[in-house]
């Protein structure tokens, strides 16, 4: 029988938003053996209706499926800032996951929210408010980053209670500190431990 896993469901397009969610899966995989991270991406959406993504894309995580996000035991969404609010592609799979909401299939998993901004003060806590919203309507139980967690009286950068975030810089090069990493960790554990104990 498979283990249990985190679904870790992110958009990125300069990279950023991936490191993060790879290092949040790290964290997942920290929580204990019991339970295992599942990294996933989405399709870019195209302005013209004849594009059409690869089937499996060129680099990173494949594509999610519905029965990736039906049978995770606890989910992670991340997505860049796009004017303080969630991207396209992330906001157009979350839209066609009506299906889910009616099954109820993911009533009373835990969940938790990312982001990454060129700029400090671009919108992160909006951009994480916003990915919440979908996940309050499928039923799913919010899960933060508490104050116990010491990098967050001390960055300079990223980092929220709403979630784990990342301050990318203007060229999108910055990478992410030590402050931030720590936070990224600290979510896939967080999650996953609410997860197994929810199963239990």
């Amino acid at each position: 029988m498979q283990p249990p896993y985190i679904l870790v469901l992110y958009y990125s397009r300069s990279g950023a938003t991936q490191d993060m969610a790879r290092l949040i899966a790290r964290g997942v995989e920290q929580a204990g053996p019991g339970i295992e991270a599942r990294l996933r991406t989405v399709p870019a959406v195209s302005p013209v209706s004849e594009s059409t993504a690869p089937a499996v894309p060129d680099t990173g995580a494949v594509y999610c499926s519905e029965d990736d996000l039906r049978h995770c035991a606890g989910l992670i969404l991340g997505s860049p800032t796009r004017f303080g609010n969630m991207a396209a592609p992330l906001k157009h799979f979350l839209d066609n996951t009506g299906a889910l909401w009616l099954s109820g299939a993911l009533i009373n998993k835990p969940a938790a929210v990312f982001t990454s901004t060129s700029s400090l003060h671009g919108g992160q806590e909006s951009t994480l408010l916003s990915m919440f919203m979908p996940l309050l309507h499928h039923g799913m139980v919010l899960c933060g980053l508490p104050y116990s967690e010491p990098q967050l009286m001390a960055t300079q950068s990223g980092g929220t209670p709403y979630g784990a975030s990342h301050h990318a810089g203007v060229d999108g090069k910055r990478r992410v500190d030590d402050d931030e990493t720590a936070l990224c960790l600290a979510l896939g554990r967080r999650v996953a431990s609410l997860a197994l104990k929810l199963r239990a």
